[in-house]
């Protein structure tokens, strides 16, 4: 009888690339679904579910993403101090205004693991709210849409 043992990659053996995607005019949850996806390794072969296989993704254009008009006005990011009177609470256009870097953050960090492997995958998301960014010299490929992201 043979055996078949399960494939793990060796920490030594992972490839990390660098991905850029241009945010604008792209709705907020499939992109960050997209970037997910990347993020976690799971466009690779390789993909381990208790490592972190994944690459780097840059996100530029943060500002100019598109979210629906009532999404806007509806969905609201909420957040306790601790203390008493510490409860805020935010709505999307607010937080997309003030902070358009962090809007999506958020969505993609809701989609990654809630354990220090989810918090080390989220490390590799660099998102700016203009088109410029200092990782020229990492060489970034354009994200290619999900079905052509085999490596």
């Amino acid at each position: 009888m043979t055996m078949i043992k399960t494939y793990s990659p060796r920490a030594s053996e992972i490839e990390r690339h660098w991905f850029v995607v241009d945010a604008e005019g792209q709705t907020l949850g499939r992109l960050a679904s997209r970037i997910a996806r990347v993020l976690a390794g799971k466009h690779k072969p390789g993909y381990a579910t208790h490592m972190d296989t994944g690459d780097h993704v840059i996100v530029l254009n943060a500002g100019k993403i598109s979210v629906s008009r009532d999404k806007r006005e509806t969905k609201v990011y909420a957040r306790h101090s601790g203390y008493p009177g510490g409860f805020r609470q935010e709505t999307l256009g607010d937080l997309l205004s003030r902070r358009p870097e962090e809007v999506i953050r958020r969505a993609v960090k809701g989609m990654l693991p809630s354990t220090t492997l989810g918090v080390q995958q989220l490390r590799k998301l660099k998102i700016y709210a203009g088109a410029e960014h200092p990782h020229e010299a990492q060489g970034p490929e354009p994200l290619p849409e999900t079905g052509d992201l085999v490596r």
